[in-house]
């Protein structure tokens, strides 16, 4: 079995979509793949979530969440404002564990890398760490990306996390020249290679249209 944790240099960089993005080729390959969103936010119980968001786009339905909470919020923060609680980053690592008999299994943090997960100030680090797993970074085209990319991967070494490598999440039809020198700067000021990249519309298209956009969006790599 393989495991990677997705996560990102922050909320809104494309997370599900670079998950569903592997999914769906692994899925092409003929693999069972299983994807865990430990903790989602910003979705009341009921209303489709990021794990649907995977369903849909990537026809995966070996799907697992570990708790729901509505306030669009750090898990961590969003758990004390209605007083309730999280599973423990040791309660998270033992249901992924018994996911072990699928090919792939991928896990998608909440925002980025140092978000509390549990109510114990344990990570999304803390969770790639205990698991034994690689993390792939998604970071966002444009200003601030080289930064905010950098001090993650940073953070990944210091904890001793092997980092796979850096997707763009939503590339856009007409990047700017920043957007552009980011993939040439990327993999300096980072260590780490980049892996691929997804059209900004890729939410839109249809599962067929989709797992094309992934096909020649992303290295093979992301299914090492």
């Amino acid at each position: 079995m393989r495991l990677r944790v997705v996560t990102g240099t922050d909320t809104g960089v494309g997370k599900t979509i670079v998950t569903a993005a592997i999914a769906a080729l692994a899925r092409s390959r003929g693999e069972r793949v299983a994807v865990v969103k430990p903790v989602q936010t910003g979705s009341a119980s009921g209303e489709a979530g990021d794990l649907d968001e995977v369903r849909r786009l990537a026809g995966v339905e070996d799907l697992h969440e570990l708790a729901r909470l509505s306030a669009p919020l750090a898990p961590a923060t969003a758990a004390r404002l209605v007083g309730g609680q999280l599973p423990t980053i040791a309660e998270m690592t033992a249901a992924i564990d018994g996911l072990r008999d699928r090919d792939l299994v991928l896990v998608e943090g909440s925002g980025g890398l140092l978000v509390q997960l549990d109510g114990h100030g344990g990570t999304v680090a803390d969770l790639a760490l205990a698991l034994d797993a690689p993390a792939l970074v998604v970071t966002r085209a444009g200003l601030g990306t080289l930064s905010h990319t950098a001090l993650t991967c940073e953070a990944l070494r210091l904890r001793h996390v092997e980092c796979d490598g850096i997707v763009v999440g939503s590339w856009p039809d007409e990047p700017e020249l920043a957007a552009c020198c980011n993939l040439d700067d990327l993999p300096a000021y980072t260590g780490a290679p980049i892996l691929g990249r997804l059209p900004q519309n890729a939410a839109a298209l249809d599962p067929e249209a989709f797992l094309e956009a992934a096909r020649q969006g992303l290295a093979m790599e992301v299914l090492a």
